[in-house]
């Protein structure tokens, strides 16, 4: 672990060596990350530096606690050379996801790398969860760190995606009516005093954004949308690379957007602990809804049926296309389990639906993310923070 400056000594400024240090230890410990085991020399090649100045660089992160020697590179002439790596047990984090039916956990070590899974099955709408959110998490991240044979005090970071959205002036969750407990204004501060890590709390469909945008469909793209279409739908919007949060954090709640066909949904968040708060697009393309269009077949069992495929296609093809005359994307990505069930024969009807309109035509791909996208995404800025934390031996 990188110390801490000691008191009463003057803070490092740009230009100096401590600074300069620690940007190149940085740099190293991010190529690390990034290839796995490097040699001095290939550290040396990639970062531009001396082989002297490596070689300090090497030791003074060995010291600290964040790099280590992994054996010898092999199969090349001459003496063989140490191979470096990121120390795994430098820094350890959290992830969560909360459904429906209950919260998933997984930690992982600040190279990346899943070492402990947990699950809490709960309904979330049940009158005994409504007391013991904070509980529930608290259970998942214990699972998960049993199984990685970790203690809770190796934990440095926490990110948890939920559906809805933290507003930024009251820390309440808004748009999230099936989930009643996790609507506590002191819910933020109570998951930080359980788990005993700093915590964030991120809206799951922009979490399964982020994802698709380090690891999957949107790889290559700055401008996009990505459609949840799960029991909930939602969307989240990318512009510029960086991703519209709204006022109370709930852009992109394309779920209560009023269509043709589809009832008003009145009330807000707080009407109701229904799925749909009543209407709107979510009413017509969630799972329940398909569902219903093939007399409440097993969703998978219900997009074989052409005719079930086509109604959905053209109903979330009207959604897009409303979200498409707002923000003029240049791909929209379709996650969730109606996309990931109806597949490539959803997609080219709901690409079929949007040809001939008087709009822009964005690229249009299905998600082929393996595991759960919102861990992804919750994993990747656990591992952010915690490596901005770790990293920095300024």
């Amino acid at each position: 672990m990188a110390s801490s400056t000691t008191p009463g000594t003057p803070a490092a400024t740009p230009g100096t060596p401590a600074v300069l240090r620690a940007m190149n230890d940085r740099a190293a410990l991010d190529l690390l990350v990034l290839h796995g085991p490097l040699t001095r020399t290939r550290i040396g090649e990639l970062t531009g530096l001396s082989k002297p100045t490596t070689s300090q660089l090497l030791a003074r992160l060995e010291t600290a606690g964040l790099v280590r020697s992994s054996g010898s590179e092999s199969g090349r002439p001459g003496p063989k050379a140490l191979l470096y790596e990121v120390d795994p047990s430098a820094a350890h984090v959290a992830a969560l996801s909360v459904g429906h039916t209950g919260i998933s956990a997984v930690v992982a070590d600040v190279t990346g790398r899943v070492v402990g899974r947990g699950r809490v099955e709960a309904d979330a709408v049940a009158e005994d969860v409504r007391n013991r959110t904070a509980q529930l998490v608290h259970e998942a991240v214990e699972a998960a760190l049993a199984e990685a044979g970790l203690r809770a005090d190796r934990l440095h970071h926490t990110v948890i995606g939920t559906p809805g959205a933290l507003d930024p002036v009251s820390g309440e969750l808004r748009y999230a009516p099936h989930l009643p407990g996790w609507h506590s204004r002191t819910l933020l501060a109570e998951l930080t005093e359980e788990i005993g890590t700093p915590v964030r709390i991120e809206n799951d469909v922009n979490l399964a954004a982020l994802a698709e945008q380090y690891q999957g469909a949107a790889q290559d793209h700055d401008d996009f949308v990505l459609a949840w279409v799960d029991r909930g739908v939602g969307a989240a919007i990318v512009l510029g690379g960086t991703l519209l949060r709204g006022a109370t954090g709930g852009a992109g709640e394309i779920g209560y957007m009023p269509l043709p066909g589809a009832p008003l949904a009145r009330g807000g968040e707080g009407a109701t602990a229904g799925d749909d708060g009543g209407g709107g697009l979510q009413s017509l393309v969630s799972v329940p809804a398909v569902r219903a269009l093939a007399g409440d077949a097993p969703l998978a069992e219900a997009l074989t049926v052409p005719a079930v495929l086509d109604e959905t296609a053209r109903r979330l093809a009207t959604g897009i296309a409303a979200v498409v005359a707002v923000v003029d994307p240049e791909l929209v990505v379709l996650s969730g389990q109606v996309a990931e069930a109806g597949g490539e024969e959803l997609r080219t009807r709901v690409e079929a639906e949007l040809t001939g309109l008087a709009l822009p035509r964005p690229l249009l791909r299905i998600s082929e993310l393996e595991g759960d996208p919102i861990l992804v995404g919750a994993l990747h800025i656990a591992l952010e923070q915690a490596r901005d934390a770790v990293f920095d031996t300024s």
